[in-house]
């Protein structure tokens, strides 16, 4: 596969996966890109389910806030 092939489907990929614009995917750099996709959870890991975020509810509550 060439690199402009790579590219392609690369530029394609971020657009569905990410909403990039075409300006968007060109003017990121290798770095910007592999950090972002990255950072995206894998099919492979565990995903948030209900039980997680109870318990996060219940660690993080929301606080009134203005001195209510």
């Amino acid at each position: 596969m060439s690199f402009s092939d790579v590219a392609r489907r690369l530029a394609g990929q971020t657009a569905l996966l990410l909403g990039w614009r075409p300006d968007d995917y060109w003017n990121s750099t290798p770095a910007e890109l592999l950090a972002i996709l990255n950072a995206m959870p894998r099919p492979d890991e565990d995903a948030a389910d209900g039980s997680m975020l109870s318990a996060l509810m219940l660690q993080f509550p929301d606080a009134p806030t203005g001195g209510e």
